[in-house]
């Protein structure tokens, strides 16, 4: 009885601490897996220009099934007032988990992947023949590297500006004729023949009223005047 009582606080120690160190083990090994689920989602996200297009894009990851995939959004605030392409936006898709390095340095990673963007500038959302690779996985398969989706690419445009005032046509050549024409006529309107008069005040001076049209009519015939 007194061996019993004298080891009885050990063993309860003893039990103690084993059970402090498994539920320990417990937590760490949920901790690890949590973080390893953590590291597994692509957090990639990025921004580049176009400068060609006078454009600012951004893109980001994220989990399609076994691949992953980038959405790219580009626009141009100043094409919005000049005019020209305003918005661009495109899809990539690739499997990086191909790639080692992927894996081991995951910002290492999405840090070349916007070098490469930047390296294609006028192919963004354009060529699919143009893959975005990471530096460190230029040997990986090119399953591994991101491939556009032509389907996914949309374009907006716009036309800015005021409205232009419409151009002075020229006069038609039939108008200037007409008004060159006109100007060489002179001003319209029945113009007095002078030998005429002459020979209604002669017929006035010289013949009575009631013979006045014969004697106008007689001494017109002697004016040399013509009308």
């Amino acid at each position: 009885m007194l061996v019993l009582c004298t080891f009885a606080p050990w063993l309860l120690l003893a039990f103690l601490g084993q059970q402090v160190s498994l539920s320990s083990a417990v937590r760490n090994k949920k901790w690890g897996a949590g973080k390893r689920g953590s590291s597994s989602a692509p957090s990639g996200r990025g921004k580049f220009p176009i400068v060609a297009d006078k454009m600012q894009c951004t893109w980001a990851a994220k989990d399609v099934g076994d691949a992953v995939r980038l959405t790219v959004k580009c626009e141009n605030p100043e094409a919005r007032v000049t005019g020209g392409v305003t918005d661009l936006e495109c899809q990539y898709n690739g499997k990086p988990q191909l790639c080692p390095a992927y894996g081991s340095n995951r910002q290492r990673f999405w840090k070349q992947v916007t070098r490469a963007f930047k390296r294609h500038q006028g192919k963004v959302c354009k060529d699919e023949r143009a893959l975005v690779k990471a530096s460190v996985c230029k040997s990986a398969p090119r399953d591994a590297h991101f491939k556009l989706d032509v389907r996914s690419s949309v374009a907006s445009a716009q036309s800015g500006g005021n409205p232009e005032t419409p151009p002075t046509l020229p006069p038609s050549p039939r108008s200037t004729s007409r008004a060159g024409a006109a100007s060489a006529a002179g001003p319209a309107g029945p113009t007095a023949c002078p030998g005429r008069v002459d020979s209604k005040r002669k017929a006035e001076e010289h013949c009575s009223r009631s013979w006045a049209s014969l004697c106008t009519f007689f001494f017109s015939m002697l004016q040399s005047d013509e009308c």
